[in-house]
């Protein structure tokens, strides 16, 4: 009896030394059977470099094509807290490219539906949402409490806006965007000591010359290519790997067609004159705060208002039309790009698009060869997508052409499908 009992005393003894010890660990003894095949990669750092991730914050702007396959890994791999921002829904428009979300997730919020899936990736890290619009009203409160920021949004003027709060709270930017089968990643203010987005960029283009991936398409695997160098990236900002002495401003171009390529362009430091890193920067923290730099104002935006209430019909009206097309004189003129075209459109309708309307330089003889019914006293009704470049095709036909009978259609195609004819694909 003695002897077991001085046996269950020593087993005690060494399952409290067993406790001692692993109260004195960094992580758990789950952490470091998780992390294993990531710590003994040297580059890493080993056990330090995992309590680096454990310890960092990282805020990701957008958890769509770019976001969602650089939030996994950044789970995945061990950062220790992470922000989204993303005030948008899941459609299911998205999920070709969006494979974070998922079919059941259509309607529920972008930054909650990520949220779901990385705590269940990885329950020892911390996930905040921030279902808002970014605006200079809040991003700064935002920023705060973050030590990286991925900018992962596809306008300039969030860009900017990303860019020049992240200067003043000191911050170091991932930023890249894709579009098509192409796609761009640099790093903004390293250390607070490299270039910033505006020294790279100090104007920005012409509004009419960005396009969305909603207007421009996107291939999937290609700007998720992009989002996962965005977390490779992220990892060797955290685990040290980029130093004051060794960290050279660079752009990374990737091309996914016809063959891959990735290319990497040394670019230039900061820039003394810069607005908002430079010597005498006019672009701080108050006059962010306080809405005094109009980014709007700044990067400017596309006027697709261009025609008259006379010269606009709605869907309803369309549709009336659209039921006379035998008429001679009437003419359905569909401006959209043409493998949009072929993806769906409207019986006996003619394809041509703006481009090659305005090339045409108000030539008739042109105009006619494409559309041979077309005269000085036709109707012409033209739709595109969402009924925008449709109104530049209006003023067109009108200002060049000398057409008097021009309409385009409010909201465009879509809109038709979605209140007259849902039987029509819609992409």
């Amino acid at each position: 009896m003695d002897t077991e009992i001085a046996a269950l005393k020593a087993e005690n003894e060494s399952l409290k030394q067993q406790l001692r010890e692993q109260g004195q660990l960094p992580m758990s003894l789950e952490e470091f059977k998780r992390y294993g095949r990531q710590m003994i990669v040297q580059e890493t750092g080993g056990v330090e470099g995992q309590i680096k991730l454990k310890n960092s914050r990282v805020l990701v702007i957008g958890a769509g094509g770019l976001g969602c396959p650089c939030l996994p890994y950044l789970a995945g791999a061990g950062v220790g807290q992470i922000g989204i921002v993303d005030n948008d829904v899941v459609e299911t428009s998205n999920l070709h490219r969006q494979v974070l979300h998922n079919s059941s997730k259509v309607g529920v919020l972008k930054c909650e539906s990520a949220k779901d899936v990385l705590v269940k990736l990885n329950p020892h890290i911390k996930v905040d949402t921030f279902p808002v619009r970014l605006d200079y009203s809040n991003a700064c409160r935002i920023f705060q409490g973050y030590d990286v920021v991925l900018d992962c949004t596809d306008t300039p003027l969030t860009r900017y806006l990303v860019s020049d709060v992240a200067v003043n709270l000191g911050l170091t930017v991932v930023s890249a965007s894709g579009l098509g089968f192409e796609g761009q990643l640099s790093i903004l203010n390293f250390k607070n000591v490299g270039p910033c987005y505006r020294c790279f960029f100090p104007v920005p283009p012409p509004p009419n010359s960005v396009s969305s991936c909603q207007e421009g398409g996107v291939i999937g695997p290609c700007i998720g290519l992009v989002g996962v160098m965005m977390a490779v990236e992220t990892l060797k900002i955290i685990l040290d790997s980029y130093t004051l002495d060794n960290f050279k401003p660079f752009l990374m171009q990737y091309s996914g067609f016809p063959a891959q390529s990735l290319r990497t362009f040394k670019m230039r430091g900061r820039q003394a004159t810069c607005l908002a890193c430079g010597e005498n920067p006019s672009i701080t923290r108050d006059s962010i705060e306080r809405g005094h730099i109009d980014y709007e104002l700044f990067c400017g935006k596309r006027d697709y208002n261009v025609c008259l209430p006379h010269e606009r019909m709605t869907v309803d009206e369309f549709q009336k039309s659209f039921l006379k097309t035998a008429e001679l004189n009437h003419i359905l003129l569909d401006v959209r790009p043409r493998h949009h075209y072929d993806i769906s459109h409207l019986p006996n309708t003619f394809n041509l698009t703006v481009k090659e309307l305005r090339d045409m330089d108000g030539d008739m003889s042109q105009l006619k060869r494409e559309i041979p019914t077309v005269g000085a006293q036709s109707e012409v009704l033209v739709l595109c997508r969402h009924g925008n470049d449709s109104q530049l095709a209006t003023r067109i036909l009108k200002d060049q052409f000398h057409l008097k009978n021009v309409r385009d259609v409010k909201g465009g195609l879509f809109k038709y499908i979605d209140e007259i004819n849902p039987a029509i694909p819609k992409y």
